[in-house]
């Protein structure tokens, strides 16, 4: 978790409304009144650009680049400048409607208020709270927000797409706060960080304070971890927030203290069929030997073979070998577990076997793997040998076909043409030898 702080001086534009209560029968629209804000003008809920439409959430107001820390419905269409959000009884709603006819939904709203803590919240008629941003956190948490058991948050796809990426981090039941890929199961196997708090008590959640002290407490009020000291100043003109950023990474950014130092830890930061390496401060995703990247410029789009199918042509023309890459840690996903300890019989005993399209050899035992492979990273410390499949003809197969098809095409359009061009021959001699032998006879007759 980095440490991000913004220290922010406030300019409030005035053509905003600085209200903190909001009444049912409100509105905005992206291109007239966009937001309202609360009372000291840090925080905004209402319209902001993203990409050629709007999106609608929380973020913070004041600065030039507004950063957001919630968004409504974050994996639906931009808003187009021409909708306006409506605050009814039930619900807030998009006119005309966009994707879900509402926003927010609720029963029994009365009022709303923009807090200076950052939380949106709904009132009924009594004043009782039936909604808050806070109890719905997409990658952020703010000062005074708690990540209750069971709760999750997920990251970003960009910094410039909040729809839901693919990192996500869960206070799970069991006490621990753990990191993972989306669309994992809760075990170690796929975690990248973990609190190491499992077993510590009851209900435990995950709290935010205002002087950027990030802690864990159980149903019994006990501090059971320090993740921060805090200890910062908690005053308005510095924001602390806590955010799960697209890269995997729980960072409270400036940066005092991050989950992990490595950025390639996060499980599934490049696609399949290709792996992790760090460089410098950025990672940079590389294609297994015999494949090339799916889409450039996607890292998560991982590589495809140049060959697809290494085992169709297992012959004279698509001869295979086993292509080695040093020092890369992969999930183990191997089908087979040979006891061997040496590595050219693990290569033959995968080239012999036509479902193994790579191995891991670690100087002991031969795993071997049916393709994809994913959450590759390099690691000079593992004495894995990555052992891959690879054609060693650069022409695919379906080119070579062509090829030879073609060919024999060629053959039998010039014996056609060489056939016709010799009967046309045959034909014009028949006729020269007929006319030759009709003369010679008149010419006998005429002298007798």
């Amino acid at each position: 978790m980095v440490f991000f702080v913004l220290a922010m001086a406030f300019v409030v534009a005035q053509a905003q409304q600085m209200q903190s209560n909001i009444s049912r029968g409100s509105s905005l629209t992206p291109t007239t009144t966009s937001s309202w804000l609360s009372r000291s003008g840090v925080y905004a809920f209402g319209f902001y650009k993203q990409g050629n439409g709007y999106a609608l959430g929380i973020f913070l107001a004041g600065i030039p680049q507004p950063t957001i820390v919630w968004t409504a419905k974050r994996d639906d269409p931009s808003l187009s400048s021409n909708v306006t959000l409506d605050f009814t009884s039930d619900g807030f709603s998009l006119t005309p409607r966009q994707g879900q006819s509402f926003v927010i939904e609720y029963t029994s709203g009365s009022s709303a208020s923009m807090l200076d803590s950052g939380n949106f919240v709904i009132y009924n008629a009594r004043q009782g709270i039936v909604w808050q941003s806070f109890e719905h956190p997409t990658d952020t948490l703010l000062p005074g927000q708690c990540l209750f058991a069971g709760d999750e948050m997920f990251s970003a796809k960009s910094e410039s797409d909040p729809s839901t990426g693919i990192f996500r981090l869960k206070m799970q039941a069991d006490g621990n706060l753990v990191q993972y890929p989306v669309n994992t199961p809760d075990t170690r196997a796929y975690a990248y960080y973990a609190s190491g708090t499992n077993g510590r008590g009851k209900n435990v959640t995950l709290n935010f304070g205002a002087d950027g002290h990030l802690y864990l407490v159980n149903d019994t009020s006990s501090n059971i971890k320090n993740i921060t000291d805090g200890g910062l100043p908690a005053d308005q003109a510095t924001i602390y927030l806590m955010r799960i950023d697209a890269d995997g990474i729980f960072r409270f950014k400036s940066i005092v203290w991050e989950s992990s130092k490595n950025k390639c830890d996060p499980k599934g930061i490049c696609g399949l069929n290709s792996y992790c390496v760090s460089v410098d401060l950025d990672v940079e995703c590389k294609c297994l030997p015999g494949f090339v990247s799916a889409n450039l410029g996607n890292k998560t789009s991982g590589c495809r073979r140049i060959v697809a199918d290494v085992c169709e042509y297992k012959n004279e023309t698509f001869p295979n070998t086993m292509e080695e890459l040093q020092s890369t840690i992969w999930e183990d996903s191997s089908y087979v577990d040979l006891p061997l300890s040496d590595r050219e019989a693990c290569k033959r005993a995968c080239l012999e076997d036509c479902n193994c399209e790579a191995a891991i050899f670690n100087g002991t035992s031969c795993r071997k793997q049916r393709l994809p492979l994913r959450y590759g990273r390099k690691d000079v410390g593992t004495p894995n040998l990555e052992l891959i499949k690879v054609a060693i003809s650069t022409t695919t197969p379906d080119t070579e076909k062509r090829s030879k098809r073609k060919g024999r095409t060629d053959i039998l359009i010039i014996g056609l043409l060489l056939t016709a061009f010799g009967s046309i021959l045959v034909v014009i001699s028949v006729v020269a030898f007929c006319k030759h032998n009709s003369w010679s006879l008149m010419k006998l007759l005429g002298c007798s």
